[in-house]
């Protein structure tokens, strides 16, 4: 039976006993359960795996050395579900301590198998979100990487820290706005419309905006955040007409 095919209580338990079974097993250096659950079809169940990791980790010391070589072999598994386990795992891991999962996210970026890439971008953004400075600091070196689906990557992972705080990406996207190649610059048009829409962020946009050299790019920018605020419209700070009258004020053509 699927997770969500579950009532409220029997999930709850089912996550208390995954978490369970996943101690007592990093106590005794097995792993048979640890695998099975990071290798589930649903993804629920992988969900709750690396959830209890991260929680485990923070919750009880002399489980990380324990916690931090599980991930280090799940990651190094053929399975591609287990590896975006792994990945998923140190993301909850490196929201408080990036360094000691940096290896995973410089491997991961190259990951043979989609899923496990998609997981670097989904824990970049979870990290980035909570733990800016070395998460940010790590992204910036792999920004004019020669693959440019690493490029692409890293500027959609750094998307979520900018929602709040575009201030803190925003120079880190500047240094892409001269990607020559169409899915980058399509994922930059579109993070930078994706930052732009919360209370207090599209006046940190535009602003930064102004010092960019690409116009062309800039225009295919500032389309998108028009755009944004109408596909948004439930959840902008502003209306589609006030971002509207905002931009043609203050953006310098």
């Amino acid at each position: 039976m699927a997770f969500y095919d579950l009532t409220k209580e029997e999930r709850a338990e089912t996550v208390r006993k995954i978490s369970h079974t996943m101690q007592k097993e990093l106590q005794t250096a097995r792993a048979k359960h640890c695998t099975a659950y990071a290798d589930d079809e649903d993804t629920y169940i992988r969900k709750a795996a690396y959830l209890s990791l991260g929680k485990l980790y923070l919750a009880h010391d002399e489980l990380r050395p324990a916690i931090i070589k599980l991930i280090n072999e799940l990651f190094l598994h053929g399975s591609f579900k287990i590896r975006q386990t792994a990945i998923n795992a140190a993301g909850e891991i490196g929201k408080s301590d990036f360094r000691i999962v940096q290896h995973i996210f410089d491997r991961g970026l190259f990951d043979e198998h989609h899923s496990p890439r998609n997981a670097v971008i989904g824990s970049i953004k979870k990290m980035g979100e909570v733990n800016p400075k070395p998460v940010l600091a790590w992204s910036k070196t792999y920004l004019h990487h020669n693959n440019k689906e690493i490029r692409r990557e890293i500027c959609h992972g750094i998307e979520l820290r900018g929602r709040k705080h575009p201030e803190d990406i925003l120079p880190l996207l500047q240094e892409l706005e001269h990607d020559q190649t169409a899915r980058v610059r399509n994922t930059l048009v579109h993070v930078l419309g994706q930052i732009a829409y919360k209370k207090g962020c599209l006046a940190k946009v535009i602003a930064h905006l102004n010092t960019w050299k690409n116009k062309a790019l800039v225009s295919d920018a500032i389309e998108e955040i028009i755009d944004v605020h109408e596909r948004y419209k439930n959840f902008s700070a502003l209306s589609q007409e006030e971002a509207i009258r905002y931009i043609d004020k203050f953006y310098k053509k």
